[in-house]
């Protein structure tokens, strides 16, 4: 007689959120190369696109606390579900909203922002809920990689679909993508909690003292500044370093820029299967944190202050693997060490951290776009985000911790 292993539940569960985080990415990233073609249509400045690139983090930033602090008490599937529809219907919008008025184009970016806010917090719920203790490094690592394989497709595809459609036809369909999706949410996600009730996430009050005042919730909180500094930074300027440094065409210019994000995602999820690995060898949780976060950080600012000796697009595209794919470590950093310090408060956390993981994306993104215009060149912003990121290191490395604080 035979018998047939049934496909875990959380295996659904993880699959789902990665592919709502990729659909995020593919959202929020396609304006980077968009955005290239309407410079040119609108008449924009560098400093006019930054602020165009950089609208969504607006609404991004707003509901963080918000979107944990829901999902923390309603669970994970309402509010992600709710979220990726919402954002889908404002990414359709955005081409109309540029027709109109620049002011239009970026208050649809603030809405998509608003949308997109849920889609970690809620996904850390939802592994809080559904995953084993001994797999939430890997869970959060391969949820959070969708970041990188959503931007691997986006840039390309959106170059392409720029070059032979026109800049509004990648929000049309990608916006499709995300409607899509809901339907298999709705219809394969089942409800309640997968793991027991002393492991999961939610069902008490949140000690919002405690939590703002524990020195490791606020290791987690400056790092995460820190790594989305870099991760913003790239994800928004890439496709025009490229273009404007090595004078490729625009198609080229998403093709080169999605090249660090591949890295980025296979190095995501083998420092996921890492951590666990280390964590099962009974490492302590510590331990594992500060050394995925060291690696991640130090060694991407070590590849982007070599940046500048870039004299070709393949150099420049080798260095930026380099650091993208040490970036990737801080998925298995202070990625899932919100379990390690406050198992049932990780989806709060998540949010409250990602609010300063966003200002990257509000300033960080413009003052790039500010320094590229008065330095003529990109070293300027490598350096920064390279002392930023060292700066993460050295803080998590002194006061990041894997023990439980807060039960």
């Amino acid at each position: 007689m035979t018998t047939t292993r049934r496909w875990p539940a959380h295996y659904t569960v993880v699959l789902l959120c990665f592919a709502a985080v990729f659909i995020s990415y593919i959202d929020r990233t396609n304006i980077s190369v968009a955005s290239i073609a309407m410079q040119e249509e609108f008449s924009w400045t560098e400093t006019t696109k930054g602020i165009v690139l950089s609208s969504f983090f607006v609404g991004y930033i707003l509901l963080q606390v918000v979107s944990g602090t829901l999902a923390n008490r309603y669970g994970g599937k309402l509010v992600l579900g709710v979220a990726v529809v919402w954002w889908s219907l404002f990414t359709v919008l955005t081409p109309p909203a540029a027709l109109l008025s620049l002011p239009a184009l970026i208050a649809a970016r603030i809405a998509l922002g608003l949308g997109e806010a849920a889609v970690f917090p809620a996904s850390i719920n939802m592994v809080g809920r559904w995953v084993p203790t001994a797999q939430r490094s890997r869970a959060v690592a391969l949820f959070s990689s969708g970041l990188s394989i959503g931007t691997v497709f986006s840039l390309p595809v959106t170059g392409w679909l720029v070059r032979d459609y026109g800049w509004p036809v990648p929000f049309y369909a990608f916006g499709l993508a995300g409607l899509v999706w809901a339907a298999f949410w709705i219809t394969k996600v089942p409800r309640g909690r997968g793991v027991e009730e002393e492991q999961s996430v939610g069902g008490r009050t949140i000690p919002w003292k405690r939590l703002l005042s524990n020195t490791a919730v606020w290791a987690i909180i400056i790092n995460h500044f820190c790594n989305n500094w870099a991760l913003y930074v790239l994800l928004a300027w890439l496709p025009s370093y490229f273009k404007t440094t090595f004078d490729v065409t625009l198609a080229n210019a998403g093709l080169l820029s999605a090249a660090p994000w591949l890295l980025s995602f296979v190095m995501a999820n083998v420092a996921g299967s890492l951590a666990d690995r280390m964590l099962r060898r009974g490492q302590s949780a510590t331990v594992v944190r500060k050394t995925m976060q060291g690696i991640g950080l130090l060694g991407g600012a070590s590849f982007l202050l070599l940046m500048p000796l870039a004299t070709t697009a393949t150099t420049g595209v080798l260095l930026m693997c380099g650091a993208a794919g040490s970036l990737a470590f801080c998925l298995a950093g202070f990625g899932p060490n919100c379990f390690d310090i406050a198992p049932r408060y990780a989806d709060v956390i998540w949010g409250i951290s990602n609010t300063f993981g966003t200002i990257p994306g509000i300033i960080g993104v413009a003052v790039t776009g500010w320094l590229v215009e008065r330095t003529g060149g990109y070293t300027a912003p490598f350096v920064v985000t390279a002392v930023i990121a060292v700066t993460g290191a050295v803080i998590f490395l002194r006061f990041g911790s894997g023990e439980r604080q807060i039960d």
